[in-house]
C-alpha cells in the first residue's frame, strides 16, 4: 500500500523532481518519467522511421541511455525535451542504418482496430498519403514539422534543437504546411 502511495506521489511530481530523483537513481520516479512520455516518443518515432517495425526498439534504446546519461543533465527542468531530442537522434541513427534501397512502401501502417475494414482502409490511405507528402519535404522543413507538429515542440526549442534561429523555424514550418496542404488537398 505504502508503494501504491508513492507510486501516486511521483505522478504528481513536476518534471524536475523526477528527473532529479532518477538521477540519484531513484527507478520509480524514472518509471514515471517513461509512463509520461513513453507514447509521445513512439509516436514521435514512428513519424521519423515511417513503421512501427522499429518504433520500440528505438524508444527502449533512448530510455537505456537517458537513464545512464541522466546524471549528466544540466538542466532538470527540461528532461522532455532531452527525451525528445534523444529519441530523435536514435531514430535518425536509424534511418542512416537502413539500406538505401529499401522498399518504404512494404512497410505496414496500423489503423485502429475498433473502426470497421473501409474505416481502416482510409485511415491507412490517410496515413501513406501524409508520409508521402512529408518524405518530399526537404529535410529542414520535415524535421521542423514534426518537431512542432508531432512533438509539440515551441519555435525556440525546434531552433535550440536544430541549432536555427527561431524566424527560420518559423519559416521552415510556415513552408512545410503550405507544402503539405497542397500535398494534401484531396484528402480536404
Amino acid at each position: 500500500m505504502a508503494d501504491q502511495g508513492r507510486r501516486l506521489d511521483l505522478e504528481g511530481a513536476d518534471d524536475r523532481t523526477l528527473a532529479g530523483r532518477a538521477a540519484d537513481g531513484d527507478v520509480p520516479a524514472f518509471e514515471t518519467l517513461v509512463r509520461r512520455y513513453g507514447r509521445l516518443m513512439r509516436v514521435y518515432a514512428r513519424r521519423i522511421l515511417g513503421s512501427d517495425s522499429e518504433v520500440d526498439d528505438v524508444v527502449q534504446d533512448a530510455f537505456v541511455q537517458a537513464w545512464n546519461s541522466l546524471p549528466t543533465l544540466a538542466d532538470l527542468g527540461s528532461v522532455k525535451a532531452w527525451l525528445m531530442r534523444i529519441v530523435s537522434n536514435k531514430s535518425i541513427d536509424r534511418l542512416r542504418r537502413r539500406h538505401d534501397d529499401e522498399d518504404l512502401d512494404q512497410h505496414e501502417y496500423a489503423a485502429p482496430e475498433s473502426q470497421n475494414p473501409a474505416a481502416q482502409a482510409q485511415a491507412r490511405s490517410l496515413d501513406e498519403a501524409l508520409s508521402r507528402a512529408l518524405s518530399e519535404l526537404p529535410e529542414e522543413q520535415r524535421r521542423c514539422w514534426v518537431l512542432r507538429e508531432i512533438a509539440g515542440y515551441s519555435y525556440l526549442d525546434i531552433g535550440r534543437e536544430l541549432d536555427l534561429p527561431s524566424s527560420t523555424v518559423r519559416g521552415l514550418i510556415a513552408r512545410a504546411r503550405k507544402n503539405l496542404i497542397r500535398e494534401m488537398e484531396a484528402w480536404r
